[in-house]
C-alpha cells in the first residue's frame, strides 16, 4: 500500500469514526438543545432489513413550547428509510422550552 493509500484510508476511518460520535447522543436531539422525553423507535421496513439496507436518516425537526413536534424535513439519507423516520420522530415529545428547530438523526441497521 503507497502512502497515499494510507492517509486516504487513515482519513476515511476518521470521517467514519467522526460521524458515528456525532450520531450517537442517548437521549438527546444530536445538537444537544432539546432533551428526548419520549422517543419512538422508527419502523425499519422488514423487506430493507431482510436485504441488508440501511443508513441514516437525517431530519430537520420544528419543536413547540411545550416539546411537542411541529414539523419535520427530511435533509438526507435513504428515501426508502425517510419515510419510518419521519413517521417515529412526529411522535417523539422533547422537553418544554421555547420554539426551536433541531436536527436528529435515525439509524437503520439490519444488523441489529
Amino acid at each position: 500500500m503507497t502512502k497515499h493509500q494510507t492517509k486516504r484510508l487513515c482519513a476515511g476511518l476518521y470521517g467514519c469514526l467522526l460521524l458515528a460520535v456525532l450520531c450517537v447522543a442517548p437521549g438527546r436531539a444530536q445538537d444537544g438543545e432539546r432533551k428526548i422525553l419520549k422517543k419512538v423507535e422508527a419502523q425499519y421496513p422488514s423487506i430493507l432489513k431482510r436485504r441488508g439496507i440501511g443508513g441514516t436518516v437525517r431530519l430537520k425537526v420544528a419543536v413547540h413550547a411545550d416539546g411537542s413536534v411541529k414539523d419535520v424535513e427530511v435533509l438526507g439519507g435513504n428515501p426508502a428509510l425517510a419515510d419510518a423516520a419521519e413517521k417515529a420522530v412526529r411522535q417523539w415529545k422533547f422537553a418544554p422550552g421555547g420554539e426551536s428547530t433541531i436536527t436528529v438523526a435515525v439509524q437503520f441497521d439490519p444488523n441489529s
